[in-house]
């Protein structure tokens, strides 16, 4: 070999052991004169993520020299679940004849040294689209965030609006017309809307349906038009489904003080479930007054471990009356916080605490003293009633919940039937499956379970169709008030009537006045609650009212 070729061949390695991140056009220009030498005619490189991948011609392909003659030098590379495994095949031929020992090895040194240069840039877009796109290649969280940060670095964040949308009942869409053309309805939403943006802004996927913008302000109305419903096409026929979103909105303008991402995503995320369950408008600005919101939400969620340890929640007991005895036959238990010597109400922190799962702590902090207080008036030898405590919906997602609500019952020793559980309704596929998981599981145990607040969801008759509840709490909502007779008035019969032939026992809440008292008699509802007969009551309070005997009717 000359000299030429060593003083190439080391100038090659020096370059690519000295780059932090491989430049193929850079080696390039170092690959001709060392291939001119060896007599190499081509070198090439293919990566694929996985064999499945390869088998479909997937992946990505270097053409790192090529003369067009017939000599060559092929590598290929295969990635495979992350993990790189090398296998190589060189064919190596001299211009006319055959290579020597030598020229063979140095040509095999290159050859590995090539393999090294172009696997170091695949795996680093491979770590790239990894970190920064998810499975469905949309870019994540990841790729908003770091771009986020970039705009905060640059003093450039003023200006932008940011954008966290759920697309509205995509569920429905996927079952319409079935997951495949759904994810292609999807992929043309979001690349309509990327499309309109062009690089005045950008669109990341949280995960699911959930997806966040970050744009300049000037795009803010193209933005929430899209969102307000936008036609996609889904197949060659030209057939197109309608998809809308709700969406919080943040302006980033002067007034905004930004010290880091977390400043946008805590509004934005605000501003989002607003929308989501705010029961009125799809898109919600975020606004002075949910400025004041966040931080007594902050507040609250900070002195909450404190408050829960040292008792500052209280037990208050509302009773459920048999209207055609006037006797208290079961009551629910509701909490009130008594913080620095006032009562606040749990409209002003259940909420909150419904954002985190520190409402899951309060509901197992409820049960315990709920049963602390029945295993008392056992012991005391008084009357004790059913007792209903609230769980929150955001329990469903704890695989262990059967196993801690009994062991905090079985902890007091109280008998089962003692004990109801209130869980709400719900919308999606998944939590209906683990409520149907644990209501079955509490019947099992001889634990009483209700349907809270019936009426007012998506799902109810699937709800009392699938799942073996022992009590429907008709939501007050649907109580007909003075001449608002009609359509309640139908509903609610039809609801009382099919719930006694499932064998359901059927509570009214927000009973008030004695003409809905009245209306529950007639209409074979016999158990009601509300403040005609009772407001919540702190707990010797409602001892001494279960002990006094019937209302007056």
């Amino acid at each position: 070999m000359s000299k030429e070729f060593y003083d190439r061949f080391e100038c090659f390695i020096n370059t690519i052991t000295e780059m932090r991140e491989v430049d193929l056009d850079k080696i390039s220009g170092i690959v001709t004169p060392v291939c001119e030498v060896l007599g190499i005619a081509r070198i090439e490189a293919s990566f694929y993520d996985t064999p499945r991948d390869e088998a479909m011609g997937k992946g990505q392909h270097y053409l790192c020299y090529d003369t067009g003659e017939e000599y060559e030098l092929a590598i290929h590379h295969r990635i495979v679940t992350e993990a790189l495994r090398i296998s190589d095949s060189s064919v190596f031929k001299a211009k006319g004849r055959e290579w020597s020992v030598n020229e063979r090895n140095r040509a095999e040194s290159f050859s590995k040294i090539m393999m090294l240069a172009a696997s170091r840039s695949a795996l680093l877009q491979v770590a790239k689209r990894r970190t920064f796109y998810d499975d469905d290649n949309y870019k994540n969280l990841n790729y908003y965030m770091k771009n986020l940060e970039t705009l905060g670095q640059q003093g450039k964040v003023i200006g932008n609006t940011a954008v966290l949308f759920n697309l509205k009942h995509f569920s429905l869409i996927n079952q319409q017309i079935g997951r495949e053309r759904g994810t292609v309805v999807m992929h043309g939403f979001i690349d309509s809307l990327s499309d309109k943006l062009g690089d005045k802004g950008l669109v990341c996927r949280m995960g699911g349906d959930n997806f966040i913008v970050i744009a300049d302000s000037s795009m803010t109305y193209t933005i929430t038009e899209h969102l307000k419903g936008t036609a996609i096409r889904y197949n060659d026929l030209g057939d197109r489904v309608m998809v809308s979103a709700t969406a919080g909105v943040v302006v980033i303008d002067g007034s905004f003080e930004y010290h880091s991402p977390s400043d946008v995503m805590d509004r934005v995320i605000s501003a989002s479930q607003s929308a989501r369950t705010g029961g009125q408008e799809d898109i919600v600005f975020f606004s002075s007054e949910m400025e004041k919101r966040r931080e007594k939400i902050m507040r609250l969620q900070r002195v909450f471990p404190e408050a829960l340890g040292n008792g500052e929640f209280l037990i208050y007991y509302q009773p459920k009356v048999e209207v055609t005895t006037g006797r208290i036959v079961g009551a629910e238990a509701l909490c009130r916080w008594k913080h620095d010597g006032d009562i606040i109400k749990p409209d002003d922190f259940i909420p909150t605490f419904e954002q985190s799962l520190d409402i899951c702590k309060l509901d197992f902090y409820m049960l315990d003293h709920v049963c602390a207080d029945i295993r008392k008036w056992l012991d005391e030898g008084k009357q004790v009633v059913r007792v209903s405590v609230n769980l929150s919906r955001k329990h469903m997602m704890d695989i262990d919940l059967l196993d801690d609500l009994i062991s905090i019952i079985d902890k007091h020793n109280v008998p089962h039937e003692y004990i109801e559980i209130e869980l709400t309704e719900t919308t999606t596929d998944v939590e209906f499956r683990d409520l149907k998981r644990v209501v079955s599981g509490l019947q099992k145990q001889g634990i009483y379970t209700s349907v809270d607040d019936f009426g007012i969801g998506y799902s109810s008759l699937n709800l009392l169709s699938e799942i073996p509840w022992n009590v429907i709490k008709i939501d007050k909502s649907l109580i007909p008030i003075g001449d608002d007779r009609s359509k309640k008035s139908v509903m609610f019969k039809y609801i009382i009537s099919m719930a006694k032939e499932l064998g359901l026992e059927c509570i009214s809440e927000g009973v008030e006045t004695q003409e809905q008292v009245d209306y529950m008699l007639k209409n074979g509802c016999e158990i009601v609650q509300g403040f005609y007969f009772d407001k919540p009551l702190p707990q010797d309070k409602f001892i001494q009212r279960l002990m006094r005997g019937v209302y007056k009717q």
